[in-house]
């Protein structure tokens, strides 16, 4: 028997974050604890999947009862029976990372006689826009066009609500190569910068000229397919039709070649070894050591990688009338990103929505809220779920 609360658990670990959140029936999250593991990764440039799942079971379960604790100051007396379900992410991301939150979710769920959710993470990156939408009261037309943009991942997805709640997803573009997240962590380490890269060149980017380097991004035609084989997961369009695709490495490359060609390798050395001497380094203190010709390569890098992602973007939604835009993952926190996204929305009429900086990231009361539509219809996990690190959405 469920309760009568309306509550489901939300459990995160698909990459370097682990996370835990209680979130009511309405969309409202209780309680939302994150351990990240940015602190270690940044050692060595990445995540490294070993350290990622240690660092998971190590934890998983301080993090889950801080989340139960956190839950039941807003809402005196709840305890673990108090819960409807439980929801866990069993992919994408990394098999044994998956694996530490789907072991546990997967046990506390039997212990407790609770329904398991399983919830696909990208699924959950759109719903972390969705809830707050709902806590907005802010009002969205069907179909929806959704950029899914992180370090991982850079997908559109159309995306439709059914009569019964429902949520169904169609993919309309993917990423050919790098994710946009992943560009970004590879320039700035080539740049010298530290990891994740986002959030440096972003903050560095205001102080350089974003029209000094001119950058391109050739059109993505779709690949013929074989004879007689039919690729039910492409995008859904036609040989001779636009695409919606994505591809990032040949802007990585370009930074590359640049930097080669002004002869930059000696100020990136210098400026990698100042910062590593420094215990925590700041923007500041990358500004100090960057001159005007990187700042503005800098700059000039997001400039492109924002403008491609928005015509993208846009395109998609003109081509499939979509009625708005919801932007999330990690990269939705960007602030040119936001900031020429709100100005496009406003030249073309069409409503774009973004989740807080603290939801952008990976979470998990975007897991949870993703799961109640599946509790409503009954749809819950199998005994024998696995980690899925390539699972695929729509």
């Amino acid at each position: 028997m469920h309760s009568s609360i309306g509550l489901i658990l939300g459990i995160e670990s698909s990459c370097d974050e682990t996370a835990a959140a209680v979130v009511r029936v309405d969309g409202t999250a209780l309680s939302s604890v994150v351990a990240s593991q940015i602190a270690l990764h940044a050692n060595y440039g990445g995540v490294v999947p070993e350290l990622a799942s240690r660092e998971h079971l190590r934890n998983i379960v301080p993090v889950v009862r801080a989340a139960m604790a956190q839950a039941a100051l807003a809402s005196p007396g709840l305890t673990f029976d108090s819960l409807d379900a439980i929801a866990v992410t069993e992919g994408p991301g990394l098999a044994g990372a998956l694996l530490v939150g789907i072991t546990y979710a997967k046990a506390l769920a039997l212990a407790l006689n609770k329904p398991l959710i399983a919830v696909n993470h990208l699924e959950g990156h759109i719903h972390a826009v969705l809830m707050e939408a709902r806590e907005r009261e802010q009002k969205m037309k069907m179909p929806l066009l959704a950029l899914v943009v992180s370090g991982g991942h850079t997908h559109l997805y159309l995306a439709n609500q059914s009569s019964t709640g429902d949520w169904c997803y169609r993919n309309v573009g993917r990423t050919v190569d790098d994710a946009a997240g992943e560009a970004y962590d590879k320039v700035a380490k080539l740049l010298g910068l530290g990891y994740p890269g986002g959030p440096w060149i972003d903050s560095l980017a205001l102080h350089g000229n974003p029209r000094a380097v001119e950058f391109h991004f050739a059109q993505i035609k779709p690949r013929a397919p074989r004879p007689g084989i039919v690729n039910k997961k492409a995008p859904d369009v036609t040989a001779d039709g636009p695409t919606f695709d994505f591809s990032f490495s040949g802007i990585k490359t370009a930074v590359l070649r640049y930097t080669q060609t002004h002869e930059m390798s000696a100020s990136i050395h210098a400026r990698q070894q100042a910062l590593a001497e420094i215990a925590a380094p700041t923007t500041a203190n990358a500004l100090a050591l960057c001159d005007a010709q990187t700042l503005d390569l800098i700059a000039s890098f997001q400039f492109a990688v924002v403008g491609n992602l928005i015509r993208q973007t846009a395109a998609a939604a003109q081509h499939f009338g979509a009625h708005g835009v919801l932007v999330s993952g990690g990269v939705s926190a960007n602030r040119e990103l936001r900031c020429r996204f709100t100005k496009e929305s406003a030249r073309c009429a069409l409503p774009v929505a973004f989740p807080t900086p603290s939801m952008s990231t990976d979470n998990a009361a975007m897991i949870a809220a993703a799961a109640w539509p599946r509790l409503r219809a009954g749809r819950f996990a199998p005994e024998d779920i696995i980690a899925i690190p390539q699972l695929k959405l729509g």
